[in-house]
């Protein structure tokens, strides 16, 4: 029908934009990406922000889940790539290799590997 069902609010700051939004295969969760450098996972039905993940040091450009919704990945200004488990908000590691900030990021379709693509002019493919 095209109406909004749900506003989510809740990156802080002197926001100016929620760079990248993603919902998992299920339809439970949104995760979010700000120039706030935090990465937020959403209750979609009840609206609720359920997580926040923070260790970027620069806006988080891209985010995706994985396809069994167990991590998170996100790309950022900081040159970065983390993974994050989305379950308990933990950083599981971070892939450092672009020398320009991380514009795109995204799961394989067996959650086994990342691609990251940067300002460098990279593509990165990762294990995760």
């Amino acid at each position: 029908s095209g109406a909004e069902v749900c506003t989510l609010r809740g990156h802080t700051g002197a926001v100016r934009a929620v760079c990248s939004a993603a919902i998992s295969l299920d339809g439970k969760r949104i995760v979010s990406g700000s120039d706030d450098k935090n990465v937020m996972i959403w209750n979609t039905e009840t609206g609720a922000q359920v997580g926040t993940l923070t260790g970027h040091s620069g806006w988080v450009f891209s985010v995706a889940f994985s396809p069994d919704g167990k991590r998170v990945v996100s790309g950022s200004l900081d040159k970065l790539v983390k993974i994050w488990s989305a379950e308990t908000g933990t950083e599981v590691c971070t892939l450092a290799g672009h020398f320009r900030a991380v514009f795109s990021v995204a799961f394989s379709p067996d959650n086994k590997s990342v691609v990251s693509g940067s300002l460098d002019n990279l593509v990165k493919i990762w294990d995760a």
